[in-house]
């Protein structure tokens, strides 16, 4: 199959490092604003010295602060320029905007919010585009890409100063389109005040993040946020399966409800394929019914785009999924292991229903993460323990908490104790997994994903299942 030709960017890109605006002091350099945050674990008013040290010639702080007295020598002596205002979020946001020359303004931006399937969507809308031969950009969770030039992630939506300077990077290097996942915290934390989407997709909603918000409606008004971030002639699509989704439709001028019942001949699994409009649609490196609503979700923000069923088709066909989203490994024994970044009761549900269907013997390996949400770890180990024959526990970046009091918590939801074998080291947990399995079995390696790291304590230290699972495999990533 042949793509349309698109601008090949490659090599072409490059980041800088020192920002006109910004809230972390390794992207201070002479001239620069420094914006002092509150963090959650640290405020951003301790570095103004270093800040001014590299070169910051104005300094942001909210009402509140209290200069040190050597904080007020340096001010004095390197005749620095004090901003104070109310809220220095949305300082950050409207500061970078205006220090980049206001680039959202220049793109068509496509926003994804919902619980689940934000990144395999926007990996999908993105490939749709470039197929149909547009310049696009694309901000997840995963990677940052502009054009084929691919980045490190720091968020699934990143701080202001970092996103506008990205989009203005997207400005210089010809590109149309941005796809921007935006995650709940975006929407409370203004990291993207002052940008408005020419679509808005509201994927799903479900239980999470109630670390951060105290109830599911407020985790919901966060998300609904994404009504405020759209042009007046935007196109809103929203889930009809999803009856939070709904809750929404109706508040703004144009706007589309898709659903699985529009669909006829829908197959799951090993891959997904169904009749769209009298088009079969073929997605060879996808599977499962939560991923033919993802499928469902592009396909319609593509054609609110005016892109051709034909190219949509198309793109579905070379779509060769994403990275730590049911990816498959097989193994030397005739097992196959499947890496996904699952980390919430609904994402086990789907998941695991589906890869129960597949096997005689199901191995799960999972753990919660440290200072996340504790109300859903006895609900995921519920379900773990309802489908899997085998359940692992293990570490997934525990940072503060102790591991044995997130297992205590995940064991609390499992009827089945019989099937737990408790391994706090990650990788022996997936080596033990490695030995129960056989062929034909499948090892379901949920929570990291994409991710390289183990998080414990202050340290962050490389860890990748892909490659503890790869010296296993006899072929690597099929």
């Amino acid at each position: 199959m042949e793509l349309l030709h698109i601008k090949n960017l490659e090599g072409a890109v490059k980041l800088p490092d020192v920002w006109p605006v910004a809230c972390h002091t390794d992207n201070i350099g002479f001239g620069s604003t420094f914006v002092a945050v509150k963090g959650m674990h640290c405020d951003g008013a301790i570095f103004i010295p270093e800040a001014i040290k590299k070169g910051a010639t104005t300094i942001v702080i909210e009402e509140d602060v209290r200069f040190s007295v050597e904080d007020n020598q340096l001010i004095k002596d390197y005749d620095v320029k004090v901003l104070i205002v109310q809220n220095a979020r949305e300082a950050l946001a409207n500061l970078s905007a205006q220090a980049h020359g206001f680039p959202a303004d220049k793109l068509k931006i496509i926003g994804i919010t919902g619980t689940k399937g934000k990144t395999t969507t926007s990996h999908l809308i993105y490939h749709m585009l470039q197929v149909a031969g547009k310049n696009v950009a694309l901000i997840s969770s995963v990677e940052n890409k502009i054009g084929d030039v691919s980045f490190a992630s720091p968020l699934t939506t990143p701080q202001p100063d970092y996103m506008h300077m990205f989009l203005n990077q997207c400005v210089q290097n010809g590109i149309a389109y941005v796809v921007m996942e935006t995650a709940a915290q975006a929407f409370t934390m203004h990291r993207v005040d002052g940008i408005f989407f020419d679509v808005g997709l509201f994927t799903n909603f479900s239980h999470e993040h109630l670390e951060f918000y105290a109830t599911l409606d407020d985790y919901f008004r966060a998300k609904a946020q994404l009504l405020d971030h759209l042009k007046s002639d935007a196109m809103l699509i929203l889930n009809g399966d999803d009856s939070y989704c709904l809750s929404i439709a109706g508040k703004h001028k144009q706007e589309v409800i898709f659903s699985l019942s529009h669909l006829s001949d829908i197959v799951v699994a090993p891959c997904i394929s169904f009749l769209y409009k009298g088009c079969k649609i073929w997605a060879p490196m996808l599977m499962g019914l939560f991923n033919v609503s993802n499928i469902l979700a592009a396909i319609h923000v593509a054609e609110s785009m005016d892109i051709a069923l034909s190219l949509i088709s198309q793109a579905l066909e070379s779509f060769i999924g994403v990275k730590g989203r049911l990816q498959r490994h097989r193994l030397a024994n005739g097992a196959i292991c499947y890496i996904d970044y699952a980390h919430t009761p609904s994402s086990y549900e789907q998941l695991l229903s589906l890869l129960r269907q597949l096997t005689h013997k199901l191995i799960v390996i999972f753990g919660c993460g440290g200072g996340k949400d504790r109300f859903k770890r006895p609900k995921m180990g519920a379900i773990a323990s309802y489908y899997a024959d085998h359940i692992v526990l293990t570490a997934d970046n525990p940072r503060f908490e102790k591991i044995s009091e997130i297992n205590a918590q995940i064991m609390a939801g499992i009827d089945h104790k019989y099937k737990v074998h408790i391994e706090d080291d990650r990788a022996r947990a997936i080596e033990y997994a490695y030995r129960l399995s056989e062929n034909g079995a499948i090892i379901a390696l949920l929570g990291k994903g994409p991710d390289e790291f183990q998080i414990i304590e202050h340290e962050k230290k490389f860890f990748s299942d892909a490659q503890i699972i790869n010296s296993f495999s006899c072929e690597g990533i099929s």
